[in-house]
């Protein structure tokens, strides 16, 4: 049978097939012999070929060819990354200005590794009705900064259901990954637009105003107006997986559409003559902010933080 990967529990997966029953199915022992470098063979999104045993559990023998997937640097520091899933339209980030601050560092690395696995990546600032007008200012300059970069943002209270219309419609007939720091309110956001989902909401810590992780394992929900979504848990911060430090510049695509007119094509943008990326730089047709984020992730690079 074939069935799509839409909650992953440690050691068991649930699969659902084309008739909508639901499967616990455990992995075949060869597919870990396969090699692998990830901690996780098998992730969300995923078909798989698998088959039912007596006891009406399953055990998945084939994964399916992938058209994408996203990674991040695996949380046990092995040398490993972390599938979060596979095959999608669309990550959204999920961030705020404040309650907690997502730093906008944050934001590049991850719309860096987007770029990375060619999977389309949107930003959503959450918790409008919170911010003070000195925050919404803020916010709508970091707005302009993304935009005039390309990518789409919305800024929203995931407590308003009138605010979240246009994501609803954005998110239509997409599978969607969702992601962000914990605390940003990632989970209320699933809530409001996948009501059947239930995904669990926690407080902000008061330590250093960080949110505390409430989603442990990701899972795939459905959205009423067509589509799915998937809830992972909360990153704490994105590296340069699988990076070679002279690729770090393509990510950044405001910065690689500069780099094309630099006078050496191996120009890695720190201190070479006739670099165009430094000039766009210093003429503000870059933001001093994505730079420094590039720079940031050169620098893990070049260090093996990494590798």
């Amino acid at each position: 049978m074939i069935g799509l990967v839409v909650k992953n529990t440690g050691s068991w997966y649930q699969v659902i097939a084309d008739d909508n029953t639901l499967t616990e199915c455990k992995m075949k022992g060869q597919l870990r012999l396969q090699d692998i470098r990830s901690t996780n063979p098998i992730a969300v999104g995923d078909l798989v070929v698998f088959e039912k045993n007596a006891d009406a559990t399953g055990v998945i023998s084939e994964i399916r060819d992938r058209r994408n997937y996203i990674v991040r640097k695996s949380s046990n520091l092995s040398k490993q990354s972390h599938i979060l899933a596979a095959n999608l339209d669309l990550v959204l980030l999920v961030a705020t200005i404040n309650y907690p601050v997502t730093s906008l560092v944050f934001i590049d690395r991850f719309l860096a590794s987007a770029e990375a696995y060619r999977v389309p990546a949107s930003i959503v600032f959450n918790k409008t009705d919170l911010y003070t007008p000195d925050e919404l200012e803020y916010l709508n300059a970091v707005q302009n900064l993304y935009e005039n970069v390309g990518y789409k943002v919305f800024k929203l209270s995931a407590l308003n259901e009138n605010s979240i219309a246009d994501l609803n419609e954005f998110l239509k007939d997409k599978t969607t990954l969702i992601s962000g720091n914990s605390g940003v309110g990632k989970s209320t956001l699933i809530n409001a637009i996948a009501p059947d989902s239930l995904a669990k909401t926690g407080k902000i810590s008061d330590y250093h105003n960080k949110g505390m992780h409430t989603t442990t394992f990701s899972e795939m929900f459905h959205l009423k107006q067509g589509g799915r979504v998937i809830d992972t848990p909360g990153i704490k911060g994105f590296g340069a997986v699988d990076m070679d430090s002279t690729e770090i510049s393509h990510y950044f695509v405001d910065i690689f559409a500069k780099s094309k007119d630099c006078r050496f094509s191996n120009c890695k943008h720190v201190n070479e003559p006739g670099c165009a990326v430094l000039a766009a730089v210093e003429n503000q047709l870059i933001s001093t902010s994505r730079y420094q984020s590039y720079i940031s992730m050169l620098s893990d690079c070049d260090s093996g933080k990494y590798r």
